[in-house]
């Protein structure tokens, strides 16, 4: 048994622990904005926070998430409102969409280390999230627009 914490809410599985944590997301809770991409935890489509960390779900063992708290997509805010996914709203970022949960993820992870960071910062901190539509100028100007409003809430 596998008991972890889902977006606020405990969940207590009876899956095999080498599941990935994707699939137990999708198939077994239904979660679906968390992307399967590559399967190989290379194009960041899967990213989840694991405990406030991004982590890449389809290469990470449901075992691996044993007593953490997990948030997807679905649990960055319950009305949009969060300030990522409102930049992301405002500037029209998502093309085709399919990488934009993953993309979402890891630049609320950047901004909840860095309040406002730079070129160098975003850059780096989104290199591992593949999007082939190729926003990443959208989504640049979408993690400084949702530093902003970030610092505009508190």
């Amino acid at each position: 048994m596998i008991e972890f914490e889902l977006n606020g809410t405990k969940q207590r599985l009876d899956v095999d622990e080498s599941m990935p944590l994707l699939w137990a997301l999708r198939d077994v809770l239904k979660q679906k904005g968390t992307k399967f991409g590559c399967g190989k935890g290379l194009c960041g489509a899967c990213t989840v926070h694991i405990n406030g960390q991004p982590m890449r779900s389809c290469s990470l063992p449901i075992s691996s998430v044993q007593g953490l708290k997990v948030t997807t997509i679905e649990g960055l805010s319950k009305d949009a409102s969060h300030p990522v996914q409102q930049a992301w709203t405002e500037l029209n970022v998502a093309q085709c969409g399919y990488c934009q949960s993953g993309q979402m993820m890891s630049a609320a992870a950047l901004l909840e280390k860095v309040k406002q960071p730079s070129e160098q910062d975003i850059v780096k901190a989104m290199q591992g999230n593949i999007c082939r539509c190729g926003t990443y100028p959208r989504i640049k100007q979408a993690i400084k627009l949702a530093a902003d409003l970030a610092v505009e809430v508190k």
